[in-house]
């Protein structure tokens, strides 16, 4: 097997930047290929601070916040299957069937997939954010890369593998919109579309484990876990953004949901992982209204 570094370090403009080497990952075509390039890099370039892992000491990657990289075409790098349709063309089972079940798991690694490839897209796009900003989206990337192999490696228990079903792109095309702008990015990526899954994952688990599948329900429990910190991940960086610029976090907030026209929340939420996730009391009480 291709080692992971090794491949990304030969694709990559330039092997001794982490911010290229995320680019080479996200541009990788082959999932497999694409988390263990991802999990190496996290693993290479290591936590903050970490001086033991130092570039000067070790030769290996380092964050260069300066450093801008040109957009090459073609991203993100992703298989033929699974085919793109509109989210209305996709169809809902019954997870109390196998074949409901194996659609709603096959959706949810869709998902993790993106976002591996958004995670990674935050890190080599934006330039000149400090060092703790692309350290932890590459944490966030990395993590992505776990979810999505525990819900792969659970559908071929099942007789199934990603791409087996059609998805949607919603989550990326909102990638996309934001490409231009970083606080952008952060307010309506990580705190408003992947925000949704803290709603989302607490009925999806509770259905799980009702039709007898307690494997899923247990990588729900992860995914739930790790998310809040996702989300925790954006919402700091869309503050420190706001406070730099000298924005009302909450009252610019509506302006970027309606300028980039991202989806109207709706509920039951999830109030208690969203406050784990860092939203305030005000924000929360808007979702009611």
């Amino acid at each position: 097997m291709l080692d992971p570094m090794k491949f990304i370090f030969t694709t990559a403009s330039d092997p001794d930047c982490a911010r290229s080497l995320a680019l080479a990952a996200l541009l990788e075509r082959d999932p497999e290929r694409k988390v263990a390039a991802t999990l190496a890099l996290r693993q290479a370039v290591g936590e903050e601070g970490d001086l033991a892992l130092e570039r000067s000491r070790t030769g290996g990657p380092h964050i260069d916040p300066l450093r801008s990289i040109v957009e090459p075409p073609d991203l993100p790098g992703r298989p033929d299957a699974p085919v793109l349709v509109a989210p209305k063309h996709l169809v809902k089972r019954s997870v109390h069937t196998v074949i409901g079940r194996v659609v709603l798991l096959h959706a949810l690694a869709h998902i993790e997939f993106n976002a591996i490839n958004l995670a990674l897209d935050a890190v080599w796009r934006f330039e000149g954010m400090p060092a703790a900003y692309y350290h932890e989206w590459l944490r966030v990337a990395a993590e992505e890369a776990y979810h999505y192999s525990l819900l792969t490696a659970h559908l071929a228990t099942l007789g199934h593998r990603y791409g087996d079903f059609p998805a949607h792109d919603g989550l990326w095309e909102m990638v996309e919109k934001t490409r231009g702008d970083v606080l952008a990015r952060m307010a309506l990526v990580p705190r408003t579309l992947e925000a949704r899954g803290l709603d989302a994952a607490p009925p999806m688990r509770a259905r799980l484990a009702q039709a007898g599948d307690e494997a899923a329900a247990a990588i729900l429990d992860i995914i739930l876990r790790d998310e809040i910190g996702h989300v925790a991940v954006g919402n700091r960086w869309y503050r420190y953004l706001c406070a730099q610029r000298q924005l009302d976090p909450n009252a610019i907030y509506p302006s970027l949901v309606e300028r980039y026209r991202a989806p109207k929340l709706k509920g039951p939420f999830n109030f208690e992982a969203r406050r784990a996730a860092g939203f305030d009391e005000s924000e929360l009480a808007a979702l009611g209204l």
